[in-house]
């Protein structure tokens, strides 16, 4: 008898528990989710810094340029020579030696990366 009872009772909180599931779910039709965070993992995002420098050394080969850059107020860097990894390869077509330059770089791992040039 007791186990009667327990299984009726269960049987009614799970149909219970349903309807209300059902419910919220009703309540959701009408929302727009089209901008929503659907839990899909997002890349961190780096922060671009900008500075201005004159080309020391080009290696394309390694994919790296050499810049004696002004400060970086935003790194709060002194100038400095510095050699950065270049993002893209046609990035090249923009770098000279002893060419100045206004670049935007980024933090990569423990490295920093070239990612435009003007």
């Amino acid at each position: 008898m007791k186990k009667t009872i327990l299984a009726s009772l269960l049987a009614t909180l799970m149909l219970a528990g349903s309807a209300f599931a059902q419910e919220k779910m009703d309540d959701m039709k009408g929302m727009d989710m089209k901008n929503m965070d659907m839990g899909k993992p997002s890349a961190p995002s780096a922060k671009t810094h900008k500075a201005v420098g004159v080309v020391k050394a080009l290696d394309a080969k390694a994919g790296t340029v050499t810049v004696a850059h002004e400060a970086v107020k935003s790194m709060n860097w002194p100038a400095m020579n510095m050699t950065f990894a270049v993002k893209d390869k046609m990035l090249f077509d923009k770098l000279a030696e002893g060419k100045k330059v206004e670049f935007d770089f980024a933090q990569e791992g423990k490295g920093y990366v070239v990612t435009g040039v003007k």
